[in-house]
């Protein structure tokens, strides 16, 4: 089973400065006009029983290489290696997406390796459920309840409307105290470069995220999914304000692709760049200072055969903008092999449009040494060329 990315761990709090009383026009009033404070309790009533809470239990297989004495001893057709088999169990959140089939999301990490997945309900019910597909490279998993009455499915939202400090709510199971509630806000958008998956493109929250509620929703003040939440960033392994979640288009891409192949086909372009920096921005006289920077373009690419160039930069997709590489690359990757994306791009300062069909990421792999010619670039401290 692949180590939760949430690790649980005991939270401490300290206080050291001065809390000064609040006065009194500074307190909340007790009621206005007879009328309730405002509450996001009536939209949590809606929402929460779409969450459930996830247990499984399977077993963990390890190996240990014996001592080369051992071999003296009982000969040399004793084994090098010991296998180990242990139980584990294991605590998550998922996110009822289609009540009628019973379609439950989570994270891949909460069911890898699971042998049993037991579904506990916001009104107390367990069903067993089972696993339709997973992938672990964007740490997503489908899963189906073997019993569909009286189920609540949740509303999903259109992710890429998100705004930097537009209200969100984390909803989950953490350290398995059964359900919870946290709020914050969207602190960033388009996270990636930490190494959690190898396709990212985080929601950041301050919403307090911890182990447990891993497959859990984040969603709006309307009630509506806007993430699953997947990890934090904390020294202990404890929440501090910095969590992340997965954007609920980038899941809804994955899991119509499981439903359909029974895997992710993962698209892809065919072309090798990284961020456009401002340096690179004015080296090569850019107005804009967001998007992808493309370097090279692979031989018979979707990129080349859509007539995309070195030098060129990707600020769109679809119409939605790309604020960086690891974007660009996650958002191509999601959408799937075979499906058409329509990208903005910037070309010797004019925005153009071209429309590309995306090829299956395991069928475009070249060498490095077939690649076109790679755009100039001036000297300028540059990031790591990506592929997308």
């Amino acid at each position: 089973m692949k180590k939760p990315l949430l690790v649980c761990s005991a939270l401490a709090l300290s206080i050291s400065s001065v809390i000064t009383p609040l006065t009194a026009t500074a307190a909340l009033p007790h009621t206005v006009n007879n009328q309730q404070l405002p509450s996001l309790a009536p939209m949590l009533e809606q929402v929460t029983p779409a969450v459930v809470s996830i247990a499984v239990e399977g077993k963990q297989v390890s190996t240990q290489r014996l001592p080369d004495s051992f071999r003296f001893f009982f000969g040399p057709d004793f084994p090098s290696e010991q296998v180990q088999e242990r139980p584990f169990r294991g605590l998550g959140s998922g996110v009822i997406v289609d009540a009628d089939k019973g379609y439950i999301v989570t994270n891949h990490h909460v069911i890898g390796g699971a042998d049993k997945i037991i579904v506990q309900l916001h009104d107390g019910r367990e069903i067993t459920a089972e696993l339709i597909g997973s992938d672990e490279m964007s740490d997503i998993a489908l899963l189906k309840l073997s019993e569909i009455e009286n189920l609540t499915e949740i509303t999903l939202a259109d992710s890429d409307k998100l705004r930097v400090g537009d209200f969100a709510v984390a909803i989950g199971n953490p350290f398995g105290l059964g359900q919870t509630v946290t709020s914050g806000i969207i602190s960033a958008l388009g996270r990636s470069g930490l190494n959690i998956e190898n396709f990212e493109n985080f929601i950041q929250t301050d919403a307090a995220i911890n182990s447990g509620n891993s497959g859990g929703a984040l969603v709006n003040l309307n009630g509506e999914l806007v993430g699953i939440n997947t990890a934090i960033l904390g020294p202990n392994g404890g929440n501090v304000g910095i969590g992340f979640a997965i954007p609920v288009n980038m899941v809804k891409n994955l899991t119509e692709q499981i439903l359909e192949y029974g895997e992710v086909k993962r698209g892809v372009l065919g072309v090798q760049g990284g961020e456009l920096t401002s340096e690179l921005a004015e080296a090569f006289g850019y107005e804009t200072n967001h998007g992808a920077f493309i370097n090279q373009v692979m031989p018979d690419s979707a990129a080349e055969k859509a007539g995309l160039k070195a030098g060129d930069i990707i600020v769109s997709v679809n119409g939605k903008q790309i604020r960086t590489f690891g974007e660009l690359r996650a958002k191509i990757a999601t959408l799937g092999a075979g499906k058409k994306a329509t990208l903005g791009i910037v070309r010797d300062g004019k925005d153009q449009s071209v429309t590309v069909t995306l090829q299956e990421a395991t069928l475009s792999k070249v060498k490095a040494d077939n690649l076109h010619p790679a755009w100039p670039v001036p000297s300028l401290p540059t990031p790591q060329p990506m592929t997308a």
